[in-house]
């Protein structure tokens, strides 16, 4: 595969501060990719179990696993698993856990996994290489579904549009390429004055989280981090776009009592729960002018964090289920 500049972990030195690394602690990193931040928290001493879905990631690890002498251990996996994981590697709780969530520099930079803009390749995006790729949502699906994918996970205003050109053009011409899509979105829902990006940005974010059930595994992940941590231990997550902002801040607000109403209960209402995360406040933490400049990645990037109380962890809830899924409609169980 095609290899581009080494990749640059956002917001690092935050997320140190955040998971507060010390020899002999052990600390889950559920997105390994490049191995930033696990090469971070072996220098300060700590034991690391590491995942990623990624084959690629996990095969460009094997020379820190030889260089940590034992206190590595990396696994194909997605972090919506790491609870199964961690029983298999014998863990029953850890001190730490970081989440750099959706593509990594690295799948970007690859131009046959079909991530990004800027090469002309296969309209992949499947982080694992199996299951079903961006072409074939967009060629199997029906009109309405193309165009809510593009919506909720896109945040695309132009998706009716879009879909409705897509349904057109696939009886004769179905959309395999990246560029191919990009340039029919750039003609039918051309940028705005003053927008930067391109116009096709926000779609193939959207096929890359249907693709890779990114939001859902989000969640998973934060209710596995939830059971794992030891009282004490810290969780840190490090998102790219307000989909999955949103999704940890609801998460966390729940979590530590502050999306909790103040208010008295009703007759029959159930008790309210004990927080199972302390947030401190000043959050999200963002990039500084210096790393923006550095590393422009990071200009989107926030970090939210928390430390694991000693109550019962608790399941998802519909609210935050339903953040992570189309909305229902007739047809769509």
């Amino acid at each position: 595969m095609t290899e581009g500049p080494a990749h640059v972990p956002v917001l690092l030195a935050e997320v140190l501060d955040a998971l507060r690394p010390a020899p002999g602690a052990v600390i889950v990193d559920g997105t390994f990719g490049a191995g930033g931040y696990t090469r971070a928290l072996l220098q300060r001493g700590a034991e690391v179990a590491a995942l990623d879905r990624d084959p690629y990631a996990i095969g460009r690890g094997a020379g820190l696993v030889a260089e940590a002498a034992g206190r590595l251990r990396l696994v194909e996996a997605r972090f919506g698993d790491l609870e199964r994981i961690a029983r298999e590697l014998g863990l029953a709780a850890v001190d730490g856990i970081v989440f750099d969530i959706g593509v990594s520099s690295m799948q970007l930079d690859q131009p046959e996994r079909g991530f990004s803009l800027r090469f002309d390749a296969p309209l992949d995006m499947r982080m694992e290489g199996g299951g079903r790729s961006a072409a074939d949502i967009l060629r199997d699906e029906d009109e309405e579904t193309i165009a809510d994918i593009l919506f909720h996970f896109g945040e695309e205003r132009a998706s009716r549009r879009i879909a409705r050109a897509i349904v057109a053009d696939r009886a004769t011409a179905p959309y395999t390429s990246t560029l191919q899509l990009a340039g029919m979105i750039a003609r039918v829902a051309p940028a705005r004055r003053g927008e930067l990006t391109h116009p096709a940005t926000r779609t193939f974010q959207a096929l890359r989280i249907a693709v890779n059930d990114e939001l859902g595994e989000l969640l998973r992940g934060l209710l596995a981090a939830e059971r794992l941590l030891r009282p004490g231990g810290r969780l840190a997550v490090v998102t790219f776009h307000s989909l999955e902002d949103r999704i940890v801040k609801q998460f966390l607000a729940g979590r530590s009592g502050r999306g909790q109403a103040v208010s008295r209960r009703l007759p029959g209402e159930p008790p309210e729960l004990d927080a199972t995360f302390e947030v401190p406040r000043g959050q999200p933490i963002e990039a500084g002018e210096a790393e923006i400049a550095a590393n422009p990645r990071s200009r989107s990037a926030k970090l939210r964090h928390a430390a694991r109380l000693d109550a019962p962890a608790r399941a998802a809830g519909d609210s935050l289920a339903a953040l992570t899924r189309l909305p229902l409609r007739r047809g769509r169980a």
